[in-house]
């Protein structure tokens, strides 16, 4: 099944909804000009359809494998990769002066999301070295800087983050790895990581990783981590790949999904490294390239869910079952009709989303203004999590569509699911996305959430004279969640916050996402009416019965009991 890069999506969205030509006015971005925009996405789609979008069974039917210590790739990867990097996608938003293009993060997030609709097992490799040149940026010493980021910008080497271990998951704050004074500026790393991805491979000269450590005088809990660079290779004088450094891959994760990216356990024996920012600062450091990588996760949902889509309308258009009107194929169905129009209608709002939240970020970074970096932050979690959530369910629906096919491995579309199950749990499971969206992104007593429901307001008075009932709907699920939101902020005890987290930050995003919809009625085709009036008439309405669960608080949860869960 091919892949079709969604190129007349993004253009419409960067032109007429999430408002892009704001981010092109900069100084900062100038360059980012139509004809470059047009430019990269097509050069970009083209090689994710012709390249990359075949790797993808490939990846999955001849997995990463450990050979003699060293990380063996799929067939094609490396060329695969190689294709990535010589076009520069990315470096595309790092800093000129190291080596990037400076271009604005809402390109290199359409970029993304192709890359992850064509092959996701490889796109991973790229997105956690993004992560880790944004963390240097930000963190690193000049000598670092100009070690790495040429290189990780030109993709000769690649980068990782390593955080798990085996006691210590999503509570970081409780690791064990020490890093110890060299006496030399350097230190020795010891310790074990796990969940790392794409810890090793056969195609770059060098992989750089990020370890989160404790020096020997770092309190206990995440204010006594520090963060450290630990190349596989120590580069010598001249910046080359030199001296093998004591760390090594001790196993690869056998893994319901993603079987062309090895995700492995490491081992740190007293390896060399550098420290990144300063002492006992490495969790803002590392939180740097997380929320780098909480925007790729979010697209990577996305892009997968576009690929299940389009795999799912093939067979839909194809396959002829039952008493089916016209062609007689089941997308005549009701109920098939029912499950594609959601999927599209739903990959279209997330991807909007995400675009609005890379367009917050370019703004933050143009203006350096307060109220955009809120935006930025706030959207952060909602584009992951939402994201990630409706690459699961829309290649759920995908099987389903395919009905008994679905759940046989040669159609495809059992891979879809097994692939991006992962990206719901990673970067920050989605229920951590939605309690850190209702604490400590209300820490300003909803400012951010309430400007964005002001646009969405907005955004309805003005189409109501030409989409009234749309319109209506859309304003009247604003000021629902507007009510929400006050009274989540005025709840004194978290755990009243925390049990409505999830269904608030899904409640937002179908708010936001019946605004997309909405705005791309008005400046959109019949097309572009037809699925708004799908979405804002029956999915958006999801968001009364969210916010009913929202303010029932925590009691009710907290006096249920084991014995009331259990089943005798």
């Amino acid at each position: 099944m091919p892949y079709h890069a969604p190129i007349r999506d993004f253009r419409f969205l960067l032109d007429h909804v999430v408002g892009f030509a704001e981010v092109a006015a900069t100084d900062r971005f100038a360059e980012a000009t139509p004809d470059m925009t047009n430019a990269i996405l097509t050069e970009a789609g083209k090689m994710c359809e012709d390249m990359l979008a075949p790797l993808n069974q490939i990846g999955d039917k001849h997995p990463a494998h450990l050979e003699n210590g060293v990380v063996r790739t799929p067939p094609g990867f490396a060329e695969g990769y190689r294709a990535i990097a010589t076009g520069g996608w990315i470096g595309m938003s790092a800093q000129a002066q190291n080596g990037g293009l400076g271009l604005p993060m809402t390109l290199t997030t359409t970029v993304n999301e192709m890359l992850s609709g064509a092959c996701l097992a490889l796109q991973l490799n790229p997105l956690m070295t993004q992560g880790q040149i944004e963390a240097l940026e930000h963190h690193a010493s000049d000598a670092i800087k100009a070690t790495y980021l040429p290189k990780l910008i030109s993709g000769e080497w690649c980068g990782t983050m390593n955080l798990t271990e085996p006691q210590a998951g999503s509570d970081v704050g409780a690791l064990r790895t020490k890093a110890e004074p060299n006496g030399d500026g350097s230190y020795a790393i010891t310790g074990q990581k796990i969940y790392i991805s794409w810890a090793d491979n056969d195609f770059t000269a060098n992989v750089c990783h990020l370890v989160l450590a404790r020096l020997p005088d770092g309190k206990p809990g995440t204010k006594g981590i520090s963060l450290f660079m630990v190349p596989k290779l120590i580069p010598d004088a001249d910046g080359n790949p030199g001296q093998k450094n004591d760390l090594r891959v001790v196993s690869l994760e056998h893994k319901m999904g993603l079987h062309g990216s090895p995700t492995a356990v490491m081992e740190y024996s007293g390896a060399t490294g550098w420290l990144v920012g300063p002492e006992h600062g490495g969790m803002a450091a590392m939180f740097t390239m997380m929320n780098n990588a909480r925007l790729g996760v979010g697209t990577q949902g996305i892009g997968t869910a576009e690929r299940a889509l389009q795999h799912a309308l093939a067979y839909a258009q194809d396959r002829k079952q039952g008493r089916a009107q016209g062609t007689g194929a089941i997308i005549e169905h009701a109920d098939v009709r029912r499950m594609l129009t959601t999927m599209r209608a739903d990959i279209y709002a997330a991807r909007a989303i995400a675009l609005m939240n890379a367009v917050a970020i370019d703004m933050a970074t143009a203006t350096d203004d307060p109220a955009w970096q809120a935006r930025a932050a706030f959207l952060t979690p909602i584009t992951k999590a939402f994201g990630t959530d409706i690459g699961v369910e829309a290649s759920n629906t995908g099987v389903q569509i395919h009905g008994g096919m679905g759940f046989i491995e040669e159609t495809g579309a059992a891979q879809f699911v097994r692939d991006v199950r992962v990206s719901t749990i990673y970067e920050g499971t989605n229920g951590i996305q939605a309690m850190d969206l209702v604490a400590r992104k209300l820490m300003d007593g909803g400012d951010a959430a309430f400007r964005l429901l002001d646009d969405v307001v907005r955004g309805a008075e003005a189409a109501k004279a030409t989409h009234p009932d749309l319109a209506h709907a859309v304003w009247e699920a604003a000021e629902t969640l507007r009510e929400a939101t006050e009274w989540l902020v005025s709840q004194p005890d978290l755990n009243d916050r925390f049990a409505g987290a999830v269904p608030y930050l899904r409640a937002f995003a179908r708010v936001l996402g019946g605004h997309v919809h909405l705005a791309s009625a008005v400046a959109g085709d019949a097309g572009h009416l037809r699925l708004a009036t799908f979405y804002i008439k029956r999915l958006l309405p999801e968001h009364i019965s969210l916010l009913a669960h929202v303010r029932e608080g925590a009691a009710d949860l907290a006096a249920i009991t084991p014995a009331d869960l259990a089943a005798a």
